[in-house]
């Protein structure tokens, strides 16, 4: 269990271990749940809605496609 001390405007800092052992990176979203006397943090989950477009995939061309490598024959 580690210990984190609240800062101002009620900021905290996770420890480099628990970021790293969640994968978590600067701007990532986290959502805050209150249990009893307890604080649960989680890292969000999109929804299909929130991620649609996110990709931009655009038009290919059938000659591109033939091109590429690692084509099999």
């Amino acid at each position: 269990m580690k210990e984190v001390k609240i800062g101002g405007k009620g900021r905290i800092t996770l420890p480099y271990e628990i970021r790293k052992a969640l994968g978590l990176r600067e701007g990532d979203v986290l959502t805050v749940d209150i249990s009893g006397d307890s604080i649960l943090l989680r890292l969000k989950g999109y929804s299909v809605e929130e991620t649609k477009g996110i990709a931009k995939i655009g038009r290919v061309k059938l000659e591109e496609i033939e091109e590429a490598p690692g084509r099999e024959i």
